[in-house]
């Protein structure tokens, strides 16, 4: 099978570093501008960059692109996998960033952030187990709210599997009507509705503060496994019309968030919430794009993918962890020794890319190596399962080959 999934990587660097400069450049003093709380312990507030929000005010985006290309890799992952050795391919590869990265960013708080340490334990314990928090309660980094969106889908993926039932078009279009459903109502009660309303208020909740519920973002790892499904197969008129609908909701969700920000920060109210919904139409296009060249070319010779783009791809994780909390601090270092603001942000993304770098190359493989031995000393490691005995949960995909683990081990 032709290897046309490489793209993923450097997408996936891209988004990270949109989602990057949207928290530096625009949330960190546009949020504390219209007097809410929340980013006094980790972002220098004073550090402002109101020249440059036009650019940088929907790189939130990145995370819903995130959020298909994880839905893209899990399907990839469970399609070929039993369920013990997914779950545990999960956890190498999510465990060791998110240690050495939640360890660094508990440092910088605790050395640099306002407020005693006792009140970091609690989100550090939830951040190092990936845990979600539940609705109350802090973060540890406001990042890893993502997280637990993303442990919600993989714990339905691991369970679907258990069943030896459900299959990837099962849990698709179950994600698809859920998702779709919620967000409708959602779209209806927010046009009646202003932030200040309370109903407004708990939709919103369950954009970040309920993230595991997956209602608002439960289409976009749908979609995800839409293109998967479709890069090994044609897709059925009925799966063409699940298609359609979790892209609708997935406008929908983008839209109203995008317009409960238009509405908020003064700011920004010139501007159109056409721009996040286009930005993400165009990720999900070159997915959908690289999906459909691997159906036209299977069983053709693969083409290994530039090294360079595999690199981007292992580098994305950690930056991502990184970036709101580390990041910030640097920038709020770098303008105090005399920096102009906005060079600070690309000297510190830059120093952050290669620490990064040092982080999955170096620090991860070390980590996941101990993990693998401990794993093994203490019980057996499943044994992976060759194509010729796919697992039930990859009924009905039309596999002929594994997607190449090479260009998608890294994505998560």
């Amino acid at each position: 099978m032709k290897n046309h999934f490489p793209l993923l990587d450097p997408l996936r660097f891209a988004t990270a570093l949109g989602v990057a400069i949207f928290h530096q450049m625009f949330w960190s003093w546009a949020w504390v501008s219209i007097g809410v709380p929340g980013f006094e312990r980790t972002v220098a507030a004073d550090v402002l960059y109101p020249s440059a929000a036009p650019f940088t005010w929907f790189g939130w985006v990145g995370v819903e692109i995130f959020f298909v290309i994880s839905g893209f890799v899990i399907a990839n992952s469970a399609s070929k996998s039993s369920p013990t050795e997914f779950l545990l391919g999960r956890a190498l590869r999510l465990y060791p960033a998110v240690w050495v990265c939640a360890t660094a960013t508990l440092l910088v708080l605790v050395l640099f952030g306002s407020g005693s340490a006792s009140q970091f334990i609690v989100p550090y314990i939830h951040a190092m187990t990936l845990v979600p928090k539940g609705v109350i309660g802090d973060w540890l980094d406001g990042v890893y709210w993502t997280l637990a969106a993303e442990a919600a889908f993989y714990g339905l993926v691991f369970c679907a599997m258990l069943t030896k039932r459900i299959t990837l078009r099962h849990v698709a279009f179950g994600l698809t009507i859920y998702s779709a459903v919620f967000n409708a109502v959602a779209l209806l009660i927010l046009s009646c509705t202003t932030p200040n309303d309370l109903p407004y208020l708990i939709i919103l909740m369950f954009r970040v503060p309920a993230a595991a519920f997956l209602l608002n973002h439960g289409c976009f790892f749908a979609l995800g496994i839409w293109l998967f499904i479709s890069a090994n197969r044609k897709l059925t008129t009925l799966e063409q019309v699940a298609v359609a609908v979790t892209c609708l909701s997935g406008v929908a969700e983008i839209y109203y968030f995008a317009s409960f920000f238009l509405t908020s920060i003064p700011a920004i109210s010139d501007q159109s919430a056409l721009v996040p919904i286009t930005v993400w139409a165009t990720a999900v296009g070159l997915i959908a794009y690289g999906a459909n060249r691997n159906r036209r070319s299977a069983g053709t010779v693969s083409r290994e993918a530039p090294a360079y783009w595999r690199t981007l791809g292992l580098i994305t994780y950690p930056l991502y962890l990184t970036h709101n909390v580390i990041g910030t601090e640097i920038i709020r270092v770098l303008v105090d020794a005399g920096l102009d603001a906005t060079a600070a942000v690309f000297v510190e993304l830059g120093m952050l890319v290669l620490v990064c770098w040092f982080i999955s190359a170096k620090i991860e493989p070390a980590i996941r190596a101990a993990m693998t031995q401990t794993i093994a000393y203490f019980g057996q490691l499943p044994e992976r399962l060759p194509a010729s005995k796919r697992p039930a949960f990859s009924r009905g995909l039309g596999l002929r080959l594994p997607v190449p683990a090479k260009t998608t081990a890294a994505l998560r």
